[in-house]
């Protein structure tokens, strides 16, 4: 019955403006629109981060136009995919850089909708005008500068035999023009504005992927404009602002003035982990590559995990010495009927504070941390306490280091290890990793445990340590802690970056810092 009602629903088009760049742009009612689609339709200005919020199993047709390209689809190919998705029953999301109504054609695909009867609606993005202007430091009005502005086209429908832009009303009509898809024909542009009155000293903007960590701003006059966009190399897509609001940049300009803005740094934890330390960095401007090395999965047995939460009741302390095996663990242990109520008179100890937030949501405040955010730490901390005779239990990975179980059965403690999870190498793309590093796409690579740096090393595949050298020329490495940083150093390379605190928090931190003093 199900099935047949679904085959039944009628179908409806979705036309979501994308925003400028920065995924975080998009508006609430379309990333709900994407985590629901069934076929998502998207241009070349829409960042693919958005795709992560479409369904797994989704259809997923790129559609992109790109200036001095071929296209992929024409424009009458995407209007019959839309109205060929929508008489299936579909719900389809056509994913549009910007604002869908402005200057990109989607009052040409919804006329096509509507010519067929499939039911549409419309969501507004963020028009990459105000975004570039916003991004670049530049207010497009302001009331000491100018209280109007225009939106102009600089690449009309070549089949049309005149072009409908008034140029000696524009020229001086507006206070601030802002100009789309005019960079190829920017010079003519600039010819028109001075030779119908707009002074040739008006400060001009072209400001490329507005709003991505690949902004590039470049600032000139109308005299000077065409010959700094053909030195810098500048190609589209981008935006060009022309009034005196530009001048305000210099006070304004905060996205690029961000401290790792044009940094790429790579992040190599699993992808499940990454996003609090992307996050971080991106915040601070930084391109961020997600290239795991590490996979996390559980156990085929918890036989002995199982075993010992049977008697859980006997233990002294149990210890925690990541937040892995604080996940892993309360899984199994929910699992097992049980909760933390059965943890009741068990002291508890964590090897840092991300650990202990961690165990606090699961209703467990800590008894221990140590003051250094290591296994050693840990066990010193222990060792000051007395644990002769004491029955600890370490929930951990199911390979790890062993120096807190030794340290604490050579005291006299009475050591279960109970493995929770396993790390495993991620199956990464060996020739991605070799191609953007050889391309010098990377400046920056982090690492958050030894696992991820023998497992980035053993990725790599590099044949003997000339290679490893020539593939990380130039490339600084950051480690979360000495232990990691310890890694690094054992394969013949040099740490960079490492925070006094064990913490991603202070990993990102002392990244910023470092290229703040450089």
């Amino acid at each position: 019955m199900t099935e047949q009602i679904k085959q039944t629903r009628p179908g409806k088009v979705y036309l979501v403006g994308a925003g400028p760049g920065d995924p975080g742009l998009i508006t609430l009612r379309g990333k709900y629109l994407l985590e629901r689609a069934e076929v998502v339709v998207y241009d070349y200005l829409a960042t693919p981060k958005l795709l992560k919020y479409v369904p797994k199993g989704a259809e997923l047709i790129y559609a992109g136009k790109k200036g001095g390209t071929k296209h992929t689809h024409t424009q009458e190919e995407i209007n019959q995919m839309l109205v060929d998705r929508g008489r299936q029953g579909k719900m389809v999301v056509r994913l549009k850089g910007g604002d869908p109504f402005i200057f990109g054609r989607g009052g040409e695909e919804i006329e096509q909708l509507a010519a067929a009867g499939i039911a549409f609606e419309v969501v507004p993005g963020v028009t990459s005008a105000t975004a570039a202007a916003t991004y670049a430091g530049i207010p497009i009005t302001h009331r000491e500068y100018t209280a109007s502005v225009a939106f102009v086209t600089g690449h009309e429908d070549p089949t049309k035999k005149d072009s409908n832009i008034d140029w000696s009303k524009l020229a001086t009509g507006a206070g601030t023009l802002v100009i789309y898809m005019g960079i190829k024909n920017l010079p003519t542009i600039v010819e028109n504005l001075v030779k119908n009155g707009r002074d040739a000293q008006t400060p001009v903007a072209v400001v490329r992927w507005a709003s991505t960590p690949e902004q590039h701003s470049v600032i000139g006059t109308l005299e000077t404009i065409v010959d700094k966009v053909r030195s810098e190399g500048i190609k589209p897509p981008a935006l060009i602002v022309v009034g005196e609001v530009v001048k305000l940049r210099d006070t304004i300009d905060w996205f690029e003035k961000r401290p790792l803005f044009g940094k790429r740094i790579m992040v190599t934890r699993t992808r499940e982990q990454a996003s609090e330390l992307v996050a971080g960095l991106e915040e601070d401007g930084a391109n961020c590559l997600e290239f795991s090395t590490i996979h996390l999965e559980p156990l085929d047995s918890y036989e002995i995990l199982d075993g010992e939460l049977e008697r859980i009741n006997e233990y002294h302390w149990i210890l925690f010495t990541s937040i892995n095996a604080v996940k892993y663990f309360f899984h199994r242990l929910h699992e097992q009927g049980m909760d933390s109520r059965d943890l009741k008179g068990v002291a508890v100890g964590a090897v840092g504070r991300a650990t202990g937030d961690l165990l606090l949501k699961y209703g467990i405040r800590v008894d221990l941390i140590p003051e250094t955010y290591t296994a050693e730490g840990l066990a010193e901390s222990l060792l000051d306490l007395g644990v002769e005779g004491r029955n600890i239990l370490i929930p951990r990975a199911l390979k790890a280091r062993e120096i807190l179980t030794e340290t604490l059965r050579g005291v006299g403690a009475q050591v279960m290890v109970a493995p929770v999870y396993q790390n495993v190498p991620a199956q990464g793309d060996r020739e991605q990793l070799r191609r953007v590093l050889e391309n010098g796409e990377v400046h920056m690579v982090t690492f958050t445990s030894s696992s991820t740096v023998n497992n980035f090393l053993s990725l790599l595949g590099a044949s003997d340590q000339d290679e490893l050298n020539r593939f990380l020329k130039g490339v600084k490495i950051a480690a979360i802690g000495p232990i990691t940083a310890k890694t690094v150093t054992d394969n013949g390379l040099r740490v960079d970056v490492q925070p006094n605190e064990y913490t991603i928090g202070a990993l990102n931190q002392a990244i910023v810092e470092y290229y703040r003093k450089k």
